[in-house]
């Protein structure tokens, strides 16, 4: 099977990247060609299909004004992107397209050329793009609701995206496009949600029922070491922002002298947090900055245990599919998808979202019994084993990818 892979970056960033293109691997494992289609980058990894790649334009200080509408635009509906992948589509002929992140840069004006070229479709959702103008369904740190019912100029009267009313009103704008133009609910055959909750929250907030398929995200297992002590430590790993519960978790830890809490990220909260541990005299608390690659392997694996203080609706995080590989069981908050992957009691605690003292009793009882760690631990790579395998992903895969194939044909037949 020819399998055109679509997403915004070549490399890996974060875990969206991660999923795409481990993806990827796991296809050409099992004897499937990819075919890439990303934006230029000089972090991109050598492909030879690198020459179709759409320019890369750093959005991420996109303004508007009369000399850049042009990039404004482009962000909307690139006909860039268009045409490059139709001159990709006419040298490969994929027979599947699975996107994944694509707003914003490569744009879904490619999904009216891989209709054109009558491609089946599916989609990974990452995030709450397609409901959300600002990505995360999170307003200053908050959940938020507020576009619910196609009201997304809410988003430019609360400034929800970077605290400014030219951006908010750019996505704002990019939303009602294509909301208007049913641009994915007409051109994508299947949605991949790889939690229930994300599922149940885009169905509630109006999309199609019947195009949704929920495949949860997978571990390489042999690339996961575990080690089943406890240590001195434990661990959050993640973006330093407000909508992670990351000042809940410390202020959680104030009066533990067991242990201390480490800290692997890095975010536009890191100074803030940095200073409010100095002021507050907190010393069981230490920053390692942003970690990758062994280091980062090592730190999980020699940690006590992992907790995921969110306060925003988390998807299928890799962080506890990670940590249980890892042989760690996992703090984690009631909130999105993060209880669908810790059981209570087995291989890690939950806690009340944004309850610092809820989330403190469950360290401290992790803390005063460290058999149980260890055998919650033991459950916790026993669960990604079992469950969240790339085996079991890919025959997941497998069934969506030739059911949209058959569907696509049927439509084509009838028409």
């Amino acid at each position: 099977m020819r399998v055109l892979t679509v997403h915004n970056r070549y490399y890996i960033g974060g875990g969206d990247d991660r999923v795409a293109w481990g993806t990827a691997k796991i296809l050409e494992k099992k004897g499937h060609q990819v075919i890439p289609f990303a934006m230029t980058s000089n972090k991109n990894w050598k492909t030879e299909y690198s020459r179709y790649f759409v320019d890369e334009i750093d959005y991420s200080q996109v303004k508007l004004s009369l000399r850049n509408s042009k990039t404004a635009i482009k962000m909307i509906y690139s006909l860039e992107s268009q045409k490059k992948i139709e001159r990709l589509i006419r040298a490969n002929h994929p027979d599947i397209a699975h996107l994944h992140n694509i707003y914003g840069r490569l744009t879904p004006s490619i999904l009216h050329s891989l209709k054109k070229f009558k491609i089946a479709t599916v989609l990974t959702l990452h995030d709450y793009k397609l409901i959300c103008p600002s990505y995360s369904m999170v307003n200053h740190g908050k959940i938020c609701e507020k576009c619910k019912g196609g009201k997304y100029y809410k988003s430019i009267i609360t400034k929800c995206h970077k605290n400014s009313y030219l951006a908010s009103f750019l996505y704002c704008v990019e939303t009602y496009i294509h909301k208007l133009m049913k641009i994915y609910e007409k051109n994508i055959d299947f949605f991949i949600t790889p939690s229930r909750f994300m599922m149940n929250k885009m169905i509630d907030f109006g999309m199609p029922a019947k195009k949704f398929v929920h495949i949860p995200n997978f571990i390489e297992l042999n690339l996961y070491n575990p080690s089943f002590r406890t240590s001195d430590y434990f661990l959050y790993l993640g973006r330093l922002s407000h909508e992670k519960g990351i000042l809940t978790l410390i202020k959680s830890t104030k009066n533990l002298k067991s242990a201390q809490l480490f800290i692997a990220g890095d975010g536009n909260l890191k100074k803030y947090l940095e200073v409010f541990v100095n002021e507050k005299k907190i010393k069981n608390v230490k920053f390692l900055g942003y970690l990758s690659g062994k280091k980062l392997a090592e730190t999980i694996r020699n940690a006590n245990f992992v907790v995921l203080p969110s306060e925003c609706y988390e998807n299928c995080p890799m962080t506890v599919l990670e940590s249980f590989a890892y042989g760690k069981p996992v703090i984690g908050a009631r909130i999105g998808g993060i209880s669908e992957l810790i059981d209570d009691g087995i291989n890690g605690l939950i806690f009340e979202s944004g309850n610092s003292e809820d989330l403190t009793g469950k360290i401290k009882y992790f803390l005063n019994n460290s058999k149980k760690v260890i055998e919650m631990g033991k459950n916790a790579r026993k669960k990604v084993e079992k469950k969240f395998n790339s085996d079991l992903y890919y025959q997941r895969l497998m069934d969506i990818y030739e059911k949209t194939i058959e569907k696509k044909k049927q439509n084509y037949l009838k028409s």
